[in-house]
């Protein structure tokens, strides 16, 4: 069962194909995440995907030591974290990589993608 809707398909699609895009407003030229049918700041209802430079900076961290679901226990201990992207907008991600354990606020990351449980390809960030 995929994560997709209306407003979100297009944000997957790209996804699948190892590409972080944003919503960028016509009007007003805000960028948004997570994806919405309208501008959250000057509520247009022009928006443009835009291709993310896919870099940003831990803005807060927790690591989950106890799994949520059974299809996360082999991943315990993991990181997620909030991303400030270059762009403006903050995502919540799983941080991967071999250092991720070791993450500090302001830690520069860049994105990849993975499969999640439901099969959609989802972004991670690792440390740079």
């Amino acid at each position: 069962m995929s994560l997709a809707n209306g407003d979100s398909a297009e944000y997957f699609a790209a996804a699948a194909q190892g590409r972080l895009v944003f919503q960028k407003c016509d009007a007003c030229g805000a960028v948004q995440f997570p994806p919405r049918h309208h501008c959250a700041t000057c509520w247009e209802a022009n928006l443009t995907w835009t291709d993310a430079s896919g870099r940003g900076k831990v803005e807060s961290f927790t690591i989950v030591r106890r799994a949520p679901l059974p299809a996360y226990r082999g991943k315990v201990p993991y990181v997620v974290a909030a991303i400030t992207t270059e762009e403006g907008p903050r995502m919540i991600a799983t941080l991967t990589g071999e250092t991720a354990l070791d993450v500090a606020i302001g830690d520069a990351v860049t994105v990849a993608f993975e499969p999640g449980i439901d099969g959609d390809m989802l972004p991670v960030f690792s440390r740079a």
